[in-house]
């Protein structure tokens, strides 16, 4: 008889973690293509037709990095801080929580700190988000700037 047992390791949570993977994975592109439409959308009925080509690209190129830093601002703020548990939905998903040094939860200062950082650590070419694969303690310099850990829920 062969020693090769069927193996019955996993459980219930890493099935339901795999679909809600699956779930992101399928809502994330649809969010992240369907709120510039609708802000576009919006944007375009209250200006009433389309500007010269220079003028309407220039605008909307402006006014959606500006909207596009605004929402990603409330959004990190948000769930980085207690209030919405410092965990965003991504890292529901992957079971990540966002945590002061001393163990606690951040406030809404210390999540726009580290969201600043974060611009701050992508606007030099990533380097500031690479560096948590050789950081000693795994920071990133929006974590160090902010005095944050990323660690398992």
């Amino acid at each position: 008889m062969s020693d090769l047992q069927p193996s019955s390791d996993i459980t219930k949570r890493e099935l339901t973690r795999g679909r809600r993977l699956k779930a992101a994975a399928i809502a994330s592109p649809v969010v992240l293509a369907g709120v510039p439409f609708i802000l576009f959308t919006i944007l375009f009925v209250l200006f009433g037709g389309v500007p010269t080509a220079g003028i309407s690209i220039f605008f909307f190129g402006v006014l959606f990095t500006i909207f596009g830093f605004l929402i990603g601002l409330a959004y990190f703020c948000y769930f980085w801080s207690a209030q919405g548990g410092g965990q965003t939905l991504g890292m529901r998903v992957l079971d990540l929580k966002v945590i002061r040094t001393d163990g606690s939860a951040l406030t809404l200062t210390q999540a726009l700190i580290r969201y600043i950082g974060l611009f701050v650590s992508f606007i030099c070419f990533a380097i500031g988000v690479i560096w948590v694969a050789f950081d000693a303690d795994k920071q990133g310099w929006h974590d160090k700037i902010a005095g944050t850990y990323v660690v398992k829920a």
